[in-house]
């Protein structure tokens, strides 16, 4: 499995390849970067040859996650089999012209499949068909703790079947939100690599939580200089302190990260298409 995540600024866009096949995290890509940021398109098609992309997840509808430019640019040109969102829905412009964007595309496409992902009401948990190379465990959201968008964030553990590695996917969970899912998850959280919720918000993780996860390695999709001060101080000393490695796109000038992982190891480097 590899992870690419790449320096978009304040926000995420996230892929992930396996042996055969790909999926895409978020779809983050801002209009007027004020900083220098990768050239996604450039980035995909150096990262994307011969794999399949089968998916989109969506972590949450805020734009920093769910982007009608960079939304478009995956479905338009890799033709997903299906996209993966939370059912909690924020009334938003920019969540009806994403919608709008995958109703014109679900029209292309007749295969194609929505999946509105809530534990309260579909107890499955694991998803194995979704995919060849991975199988997809669902910890978030819970009908329960819909009380923010945030809250309802897709937490989600992609496992690979060739090597038993993890990547646990957070968007803008919260502590509070974390409370929950260790009470009724803790061992199960265990994963290899772990997305820093909330962009490494101080509210985005707890003791317990990272405890629970237990991670090789953190990575951290923060713009550079950006208004909220992502990483946070304290978030950064609990990754440090139950992390082998920790990562950040908005280190330095800002980098995109490429994450390499095996059954032997973990690797991550800065990643130039």
């Amino acid at each position: 499995m590899e992870i690419f995540t790449l320096n978009v600024g304040q926000g995420q866009f996230v892929a992930v390849t396996g042996n055969t096949e790909a999926f895409i995290v978020d779809t983050y890509l801002p209009l007027n970067p004020e900083v220098e940021i990768v050239n996604v398109k450039a980035a995909l098609a150096a990262i994307l040859p011969g794999k399949n992309l089968i998916g989109l997840m969506v972590t949450g509808f805020d734009a920093d996650h769910f982007n009608e430019i960079g939304l478009k640019l995956v479905l338009n040109k890799y033709r997903p089999d299906w996209i993966m969102y939370p059912k909690y829905f924020k009334e938003t412009g920019n969540a009806r012209t994403c919608f709008a964007a995958i109703k014109s595309f679900e029209r292309q496409k007749s295969e194609f499949r929505k999946i509105s992902m809530d534990l309260s009401d579909n107890d499955k948990r694991f998803y194995y068909k979704l995919s060849n190379d991975f199988t997809f465990e669902l910890f978030s959201p819970h009908r329960d703790d819909m009380t923010s968008s945030n809250n309802c964030s897709l937490v989600c553990k992609v496992e690979e079947k060739a090597t038993g590695r993890s990547y646990l996917i957070t968007g803008d969970t919260e502590g509070d939100r974390w409370d929950s899912i260790v009470y009724y998850f803790d061992s199960s959280l265990a994963s290899t690599v772990l997305a820093a919720p909330h962009h490494g918000s101080v509210n985005g993780i707890s003791e317990v939580a990272i405890a629970s996860i237990s991670p090789h390695t953190v990575l951290i999709s923060a713009g550079v200089d950006n208004q909220y001060g992502h990483p946070d101080i304290e978030a950064m000393r609990l990754f440090r302190k139950y992390a082998t490695d920790v990562w950040q796109t908005n280190a330095r000038d800002g980098q995109s990260l490429r994450t390499v992982v095996t059954a032997q190891g973990v690797r991550s480097y800065k990643f130039e298409p």
